[in-house]
């Protein structure tokens, strides 16, 4: 049995393959980002999934794509963690900006590839190779374009007292935003970037309203400023996007780009599907 992974901050999506490449079965767990969860986390929401307990002991290959996988001391954290409860499988840690780029952009082409849902990322492929110009220091510095880029954003113009009275009032109704729980959630529970990121719903299905069309063009346009922008080449090849950002904004993400004479390529709200196909050509 093969798996492939793909592993975000928020949740892991879990595809099951024969030697046939046939589908087996498809789940999900919580996000197993070893950035900012322990060991005992990551091995409960592996334990805690019928499929994969039940199937721990046949996975002869184990292909895992996941957030914050971008050093060594995660992958290799990582793969203890997976040789243990796959006691059988051969394992392949990598980040999952290779998710992105196996999924968007075929092997031989060229392409900027970036990530935006929970959290944000960009990279050159060369048709071969990945470069990358930023180092992502995380969550709290940058990722700008994502979802808790996003929600921050919401959090602090409604505390700053910035954001329109009518969408305010409509925001506390929808959110417990009461302080203590805030701050509960920032700093004391785990992932507090997937928090952040669970408001971005608002601006998403609020996006026609003035305040919150202005938060996601300025949000978007600093992402192409700060990452594509990078790259001597970005308004010479198409620009593909994996993450639920970037596909429930695409047509505001088409018009940030169509203003910076960039192409606009693939947009996959998950790379699981590409990732499946890539995967299937080498069995």
């Amino acid at each position: 049995m093969i798996l492939i992974v793909d592993s975000g901050a928020t949740k892991s999506d879990w595809i099951a393959l024969n030697d046939k490449g046939e589908q087996l079965f498809l789940t999900q767990t919580l996000g197993l980002s070893p950035e900012v969860l322990t060991r005992e986390v990551i091995e409960d929401r592996l334990a805690n999934n019928f499929e994969l307990s039940k199937n721990k002991d046949i996975v002869s290959h184990l292909y895992f794509y996941g957030a914050g996988c971008g050093t060594d001391r995660m992958k290799n954290f990582l793969r203890e963690i997976f040789k243990d409860f796959f006691p059988n499988a051969k394992t392949e840690v990598r980040e999952d900006t290779y998710a992105a780029i196996y999924s968007t952009t075929k092997i031989g082409h060229q392409g900027i590839v970036c990530i935006l849902g929970t959290g944000s990322n960009c990279s050159y492929y060369d048709g071969h190779q990945l470069f990358q110009k930023v180092t992502s220091l995380g969550y709290i510095l940058m990722d700008d374009g994502s979802g808790n880029f996003f929600g921050r954003k919401l959090i602090r113009d409604y505390y700053y007292h910035k954001m329109p009275q009518d969408l305010g009032i409509k925001f506390a109704k929808e959110y417990n935003l009461e302080a203590d729980v805030i701050k509960e959630n920032l700093y004391k529970q785990p992932n507090p970037n997937t928090y952040l990121a669970t408001f971005a719903r608002f601006i998403i299905e609020n996006k026609e309203h003035p305040y919150c069309r202005g938060v996601i063009d300025k949000g978007l346009q600093q992402f192409v400023n700060n990452y594509i922008m990078q790259f001597e080449l970005a308004t010479k090849v198409p620009i593909n996007f994996v993450g639920s950002i970037a596909y429930f904004l695409r047509d505001e993400l088409a018009t940030v780009l169509e203003r910076n004479d960039l192409i606009l390529g693939v947009v996959r709200q998950r790379p699981i599907e590409g990732l499946v196909e890539f995967h299937k050509e080498t069995i």
